[in-house]
């Protein structure tokens, strides 16, 4: 095995495994803090959910960023490129977990994507404008759909279970709920996120994309049971303050989301659906202008805004210093 492929290997895995140690923070934060679910039942549900979801509808998004945007031919006859993507996304993950915010790992690898196709001029132009698209659709709504529940049925079900219902048997339904809502985010993230880590592979030729998206939902798996107790430790106790309705109304819309758009092979971001989701219950609640005043939520828009032309702007950078100083010829055959 060449050693260019063998450090592709490794960096799509600790992709995956680090995918999947973030995700448990969206799947099951919230029935882990809420005390529905122990830290083992959580990462148990998360790794198998994610892997199911990886299997049954994870292969259109890995094609997407397999050859979907740039032709097939232009990363399996350039190898580089496969890791120069690679480390962009490794960047941008490490980055959102050192700022402490939800930046959006997968712009950054389907924007690292884009910049080698724009230096090589293979870009598929309409597809990346369609997934563009998409970014702005899907998280305005998840915004808007919370907005409207937490406006206008919140209360409404809070008065319907307290009026027909026990203490104990709310208490009963929210926790079957969060459980479900978990297991409902955990499978659409592995049907949709498991295409950051293994796209580049396929792209390489490496792997098809049905089997690279098994691989990957396995890497997300063992991702979430060797490091997601630490993330679901963490976040879970910070969001036992927000309410446990809203979080499986904000938790049910985004994994609807973000499954539509797995079947369609659209890469979303599942930080940034949720958290706009979440803006959207403030809106509701505190009204347009308190959350437009909040600086964390002006910091999230200006990470999310930049972002993606920062990974575009490195990718190209990196692509055209790996053509003009022939790094391959340099290095190696292939490379």
């Amino acid at each position: 095995m060449e050693i260019i492929v063998l450090i592709a290997i490794i960096l799509s895995t600790f992709l995956a495994l680090n995918i999947g140690a973030n995700n448990s923070a969206a799947s099951m934060a919230t029935a882990y803090g809420a005390g529905a679910r122990s830290k083992r039942e959580a990462v148990a549900l998360i790794a198998i959910f994610a892997l199911l979801g990886a299997f049954l509808a994870g292969a259109p998004v890995v094609k997407t960023l397999g050859n979907g945007l740039v032709p097939q031919s232009v990363l399996s006859s350039h190898l580089g490129l496969v890791l120069i993507i690679l480390l962009i996304a490794i960047f941008f993950i490490s980055w959102a977990n050192i700022v402490r915010v939800p930046v959006a790992t997968t712009h950054a690898i389907v924007c690292a994507v884009a910049g080698v196709g724009l230096y090589a001029s293979s870009l598929n132009g309409r597809k990346f404008f369609e997934i563009v698209t998409w970014w702005v659709i899907t998280p305005f709504a998840a915004w808007f759909l919370n907005y409207l529940i937490g406006r206008y049925l919140y209360f409404r079900t809070l008065r319907f279970l307290t009026n027909r219902f026990s203490e104990k048997s709310i208490r009963r339904i929210l926790t079957l709920l969060l459980t479900l809502s978990g297991c409902y985010v955990a499978f659409s993230a592995g049907a949709n996120n498991a295409a950051n880590s293994v796209g580049p592979l396929v792209g390489m030729g490496l792997l098809s994309p049905s089997v690279g998206a098994v691989l990957a939902g396995l890497g997300m798996g063992v991702g979430a049971i060797l490091l997601g107790g630490r993330v679901l430790e963490t976040v879970g106790k910070e969001i036992t303050e927000i309410c446990v309705l809203r979080a499986i109304s904000v938790e049910f819309t985004a994994a609807t989301l973000i499954l539509v758009a797995s079947i369609f092979g659209i890469p979303v971001s599942l930080a940034e659906i949720v958290t706009s989701g979440i803006i959207g219950f403030s809106c509701a609640n505190q009204g347009f202008s308190i959350t437009a005043q909040n600086k964390h939520v002006l910091r999230i828009a200006f990470f999310w805004f930049v972002v993606p032309f920062f990974a575009v702007a490195i990718s190209y950078g990196l692509s055209s210093l790996y053509f003009n100083y022939n790094v391959s010829a340099m290095i190696g055959k292939n490379f």
